[in-house]
């Protein structure tokens, strides 16, 4: 089968999760499928020449269409006045959806598979059957950084979730299939019929995330995209409320903050207890030079790949029970859960206490994370749900953006 994919972000590097899903879904779908890679790129400073290389051998066909500046803030102020999300309106380019048509009609693919509600409005106006990954349940996420915000923000994030309610229901009902990465955010979405939405879970590159011996440098990581709304908030809850109690009984215990494009607030956190790293060549470092990882996460939707990582690792996890919801690991076995910065502290300090208990918890994560979330698994699925897939005739219309 010939699968066109499109994809809001060249998915390489692998610094934030629709990238590292994208990517693995690709390199398991090539494995059967032939692959016409399209990817919008609205970031100046990338190397497309290692994107490529890296994304070569599992396409046929790799395409990256620029969307310039000046066209995402026309498109911006367009979706404002419009109705529809604003960032559907930023990710859209006239220039883009010729190309995407002409590209179709060059290889004439036997199944269109886009990523994310916004690459939506580039592929509804075709009768070739369709998949959609809606990923994470983005409305609910953006209700969640509204109820964290303050004003003005806090109306503007209101707008867009009530708007990405709306698109997230249109764009159901013109895809013939639809994938979401866990059942929480699956029952997030408000279509009547959302239990049609299929179950398509991350996985681990077993091989990449092995278990090594290194030394444990630092005693707790946290690991993300440190530019990522919830991954922000996560790292100011942590440093200011759950570390302050945890340093009160263990004041000679270390953070390290690493990942891609750490915020301003997020760099202000370094001291002399707080390294924060910013962009790592090989994230294992960070994982495998720590004693503990924490994902303290109280906002955001869908799962947590750093978990899923820092399990396969054998590093010892403490999360809260938002992000424990998709990944479904055994409280106080396979994971620590809390809610309050005195829960979540109170679990680190107890694996500072113990390294038996942090041993314990660490394969019982490993073999968790080895059961559930292999990528062979879930794109033996995601193959399936496509193949599987016909067409709803009656939804290849042409539908134009306003529409939405």
């Amino acid at each position: 089968m010939r699968i066109f994919v499109l994809l809001s972000r060249i998915p390489y590097p692998l610094e934030k999760g629709d990238k590292l899903r994208a990517f693995n879904q690709i390199k398991g779908l090539s494995k059967n499928n032939e692959i016409i890679l399209c990817a919008l790129n609205s970031i100046r400073k990338i190397d497309k020449q290692q994107a490529f290389a890296e994304l070569q051998p599992y396409c046929r066909s790799i395409n990256f269409i620029d969307i310039p500046l000046w066209v995402r803030i026309t498109n911006v102020i367009k979706a404002y006045f419009s109705g529809l999300p604003i960032q559907a309106g930023y990710f859209y380019s006239r220039k883009a959806k010729k190309k995407i048509k002409s590209l179709i009609q060059e290889y004439k693919p036997d199944h269109l598979f886009g990523q994310l509600v916004r690459v939506a409005p580039y592929l509804t106006d075709t009768g070739i059957p369709k998949t959609l990954d809606y990923q994470d349940a983005f409305s609910y996420g953006m209700k969640r950084r509204m109820e964290h915000a303050l004003f003005p923000a806090k109306a503007v994030l209101k707008m867009e979730y009530k708007r990405l309610a709306r698109f997230e229901n249109r764009v159901f009902d013109v895809f013939d299939n639809k994938t979401i990465i866990s059942e929480q955010d699956r029952n997030l979405i408000s279509h009547p019929k959302k239990q049609e939405i299929q179950i398509v879970r991350n996985g681990v590159d077993f091989d990449f995330f092995s278990p090594k011996s290194s030394e444990r440098k630092q005693d707790i990581v946290f690991c993300g995209n440190m530019n990522y709304p919830p991954n922000v908030d996560a790292a100011l809850f942590l440093v200011k409320e759950i570390m302050p109690l945890v340093w009160k009984q263990k004041p000679e215990t270390s953070l390290l903050l690493a990942g891609a494009n750490p915020n301003r607030k997020v760099k202000k956190l370094a001291d002399e207890k707080v390294r924060v790293s910013g962009w790592m060549e090989d994230i294992r470092e960070a994982y495998l030079t720590s004693k503990i990882f924490i994902a303290p996460m109280r906002i955001g939707t869908g799962l947590q790949n750093k978990l899923l990582e820092a399990m396969s690792l054998k590093i010892p996890s403490v999360t809260t029970p938002l992000a424990n919801a998709a990944l479904h690991a055994k409280p106080d076995n396979e994971i620590l859960i809390g809610e309050t910065a005195g829960q979540l502290a109170e679990n680190v300090i107890s694996l500072l206490e113990s390294e038996e208990k942090q041993n314990e918890i660490a394969e019982n994560a490993f073999q968790f994370v080895h059961e559930n979330f292999s990528w062979e698994d879930t794109t033996l699925l995601l193959e399936e749900v496509i193949k599987n897939g016909k067409s709803i005739g009656k939804y290849s219309k042409t539908l134009s953006v306003k529409e939405f």
